[in-house]
């Protein structure tokens, strides 16, 4: 029975629905999905993983996530579309999203803080233990 827990009341805040906090992450790369699924799984978190910003989207509706790992370059729709999205739904735009990217452009740092993400992070100049430092951060 481990699907039970992502299905919360939707009527609730997560807070009320669980004790875990839940994070996406969207996230094409399995290598990376599997590292950040397995880290945060163990600091207690519930998890989910996307490959793409359809699937990203969808889960994003069916449980609101407290933090979203972004990816920018994903397969079918791309992290900036995706966020674009989040940010337009009036049920999620609140959440925090975090652009984890190859992508180091300062252009593609100004383009995703408009779009709404509370921090860009690139890919290659941060370590694993720094990010769950970060996600400990936003989600307080």
């Amino acid at each position: 029975m481990p699907e039970e827990p992502t299905q919360p009341a939707q009527s609730q805040p997560a807070a009320g629905a669980s004790t875990k906090k839940y994070v996406l992450v969207a996230e094409d790369d399995k290598f990376y999905g599997n590292v950040y699924k397995t880290k945060l799984a163990k600091e207690g978190y519930d998890v989910a993983v996307a490959a793409d910003g359809v699937t990203a989207l969808k889960l994003a509706r069916e449980r609101k996530p407290n933090l979203i790992l972004l990816d920018l370059v994903m397969p079918i729709k791309d992290g900036f579309e995706t966020l674009k999205e989040l940010k337009a739904d009036s049920s999620l735009k609140d959440v925090k999203v975090i652009v984890l990217s190859n992508l180091g452009q300062d252009e593609d740092i100004k383009k995703a803080k408009a779009l709404g993400a509370v921090d860009y992070v690139v890919k290659a100049n941060v370590s694993i233990q720094q990010m769950m430092d970060m996600i400990k951060k936003y989600l307080g």
